[in-house]
């Protein structure tokens, strides 16, 4: 599950942001100005921010300037449409995209889910993994409680399914060769090894991806190995 910060001093604006958001599936945090939003940011695990322009305390140009010291977040800034040149200012200076007001509530999840995606698939996920949690779109793998679960349920994997999946996930987008999987997760010399781990790697989508012959995450590079990403979901 995404976690988006949503960041307007209108409250009426934040409140049915909040409500769109979290029918999507996405878990949402608020905040009233830039300040509230930088705290948010640091603390919160934060993965995309929808950020007004003209807030008190600190505007969204400068709360953008302050987060982009520590993070390289997706920041969709919501400008209205009399502040133009504080939307360019926004562009050059950090921003991903932008959204103007009265918005459509639909265009508002198209650009989330198309900023999401393009983080992911840039390597993103890196951007917020801790030390024993990580993170790839919806899977989430806890390498204390060895755990895994797939859009917060539960999968059930065995030892050498989960040691291969944690090496895919602590080198996200890296292509890594059958020879490689082998030796990392067998530590014996790779004979064989191609077809014992497309095997694995067969019964690890089969846990893990919503449709297997399609996969989001782990996909083949042909001629090289396997490499995973978060492609949304696009086949």
């Amino acid at each position: 599950m995404y976690n988006v910060l949503v960041c307007d001093d209108e409250k009426d604006i934040t409140s049915a942001l909040k409500i769109f958001l979290e029918t999507e599936g996405y878990r949402v945090f608020c905040a009233f100005n830039g300040r509230m939003a930088v705290e948010s940011v640091l603390e919160d695990d934060i993965h995309l921010v929808l950020m007004d322009i003209m807030m008190p305390e600190m505007d969204g140009i400068e709360a953008m300037n302050e987060i982009r010291k520590s993070s390289n977040v997706p920041i969709i800034l919501v400008s209205a449409k009399s502040e133009t040149e504080d939307k360019l200012l926004g562009l050059d200076t950090g921003a991903d995209d932008y959204i103007t007001k009265p918005f459509n509530p639909d265009e508002v999840l198209a650009r989330v889910r198309s900023q999401l995606r393009r983080y992911m698939a840039l390597g993103g996920a890196a951007a917020y993994q801790s030390d024993t949690v990580l993170r790839i779109g919806e899977i989430e793998l806890d390498t204390e409680r060895e755990t895994v679960k797939v859009d917060g349920e539960a999968v059930g994997l065995t030892k050498t399914e989960y040691d291969i999946l944690k090496l895919f996930m602590r080198r996200p987008g890296e292509v890594i060769s059958p020879e490689d999987i082998y030796n990392s997760v067998w530590h014996d010399a790779p004979y064989g090894a191609r077809s014992t781990v497309a095997v694995h790697i067969r019964h690890i989508r089969e846990k893990i991806e919503e449709f297997p012959d399609k996969p989001r995450y782990i996909k083949v590079i042909w001629g090289r190995g396997y490499r995973i990403e978060d492609d949304g979901g696009a086949s």
